[in-house]
């Protein structure tokens, strides 16, 4: 026995194909109607099982225009579906010209049994015989799909009320959170406030004492021990370790919550002015910076600044030891195209690139704070700040050989400045 299976759904034509196969029955297969046609053209069924709801030509079509050829109008047709399950539907399948009307899913012995009825009946009925004219027919067929198509509608406007009433309630929710938000970031902000003047005053009060005691032991040689000296030394360098660290964690939460505002930049005017402000500050350093002219980019003026200190200062820290420090600031023009891509390069200390992983996280450090000091927070607020702008930050390094910080500000930069 040879079994024709239509079905759009691959997996149900999978499933009856096992399952038939496994019975010792050979199938070949169409995915709707137009194809099934296409099929019996060439070669011949014993029987055919097909669903209804399919693309281009459904069930019922096909079911009649088998019935009109008369090299298949005696084929066994099986009406297999899991949609048109009403009476209604019954009925239309059978004054079509279909043998058996069957639910998905069925048994197997069931499917079995009618099959083996149907094609070892010897009886049975003549082409043609007891089906209902062509008008009538088309008539049920048509009320037929109207009447899925008003169920189809009724169930699309379900759906839709249920969206609705989905939606209501997510916006509700999304004004619940903002106005949470809101009030969070209310509360960052006096926290903000306390920990840039309730706790920098006491430390200021300790670093000013402990700087006194320092000159008053001076002139008590032989009085004070040099370990009592050397802890005074100790208080007032974690002083300022400590002012250092709070000045660092208002930088990272002013990048984190500060509205950005574009305008256009000139980011080599910008990166020079920082660069002559680390020159003042060490006066003992002798640095070969490059800044390439016209870094004309769109983005918040107070922010950039903030990222390119940062950058800079690594920078200008870690050339110490270099014995011809280098820096570099410029724009990458091998870029992909659209992006802008920026750089910081120096060729200084360099990390290992296993280690990458560890670089924007806060207070994580790379290098021992006795080769290169600070608090590990400056390649976080640079990334807070970059991220605000929409735009990505990544490194390139090598120990000892210098390291590079590429860095793009998001698609307000390249739309703005091409």
């Amino acid at each position: 026995m040879k079994v024709l299976i239509v079905d759009d759904n691959e997996t149900n034509r999978k499933l009856l194909r096992v399952n038939l196969e496994g019975e010792g029955i050979s199938t070949f297969e169409a995915e709707d109607g137009v194809e099934a046609l296409a099929r019996l053209s060439g070669e011949k069924a014993d029987a055919i099982i097909s669903d209804i709801l399919m693309p281009r030509m459904d069930g019922y079509r096909l079911c009649q225009e088998v019935r009109k050829d008369k090299a298949h109008d005696g084929t066994p047709f099986i009406i297999y579906t899991s949609t048109y399950t009403s009476a209604d539907d019954e009925k239309l399948a059978l004054d079509c010209g279909a043998d058996r009307y069957m639910k998905k899913p069925a048994p197997l012995a069931a499917m079995m049994n009618a099959l083996r009825e149907l094609v070892e009946r010897k009886n049975h009925r003549a082409p043609g015989a007891d089906r209902p004219g062509e008008l009538l027919v088309m008539r049920e067929y048509n009320e037929a799909l109207v009447r899925k198509l008003e169920e189809r509608n009724a169930k699309l406007e379900k759906a839709r009320a249920e969206i609705m009433r989905v939606n209501e309630g997510l916006e509700r929710r999304v004004e619940e959170r903002t106005a949470e938000l809101s009030q969070a970031n209310h509360e960052l902000e006096a926290f903000s406030h306390s920990l840039a003047h309730d706790m920098r005053s006491p430390l200021m009060e300790i670093g000013g004492f402990s700087q006194m005691l320092l000159r008053e032991c001076e002139g008590l040689e032989g009085v004070v021990g040099e370990e009592a000296r050397e802890h005074l030394q100790f208080i007032s360098k974690a002083t300022r370790r400590m002012h250092e660290l709070i000045s660092d964690l208002l930088r990272l939460a002013g990048g984190s919550r500060a509205q950005i505002q574009r305008e256009t930049v000139d980011m080599s005017v910008l990166a020079r002015g920082i660069i002559h402000d680390l020159r003042e500050a060490h006066p003992d350093r002798e640095v070969s910076a490059t800044v390439t002219d016209g870094l004309i980019v769109n983005a918040d003026r107070a922010l950039l600044r903030i990222a390119l200190e940062n950058l800079l200062d690594n920078a200008w820290k870690f050339t110490g030891k270099a014995p011809r420090a280098e820096i570099e600031v410029g724009r990458n023009e091998a870029a992909a195209a659209g992006e802008r891509v920026y750089y910081v390069r120096d060729n200084g200390a360099g990390f290992d690139m296993r280690k990458a992983g560890k670089l924007f996280v806060a207070f994580e450090r790379l290098h021992p704070e006795v080769d290169f000091a600070g608090t590990g927070i400056g390649l976080t607020t640079v990334q807070r700040i970059i991220g605000r702008h929409g735009g990505r930050i990544w490194a390139e390094s090598q120990p000892r050989r210098g390291a590079a910080f590429m860095f793009t500000l998001g698609p307000g930069d390249e739309k703005e400045t091409r």
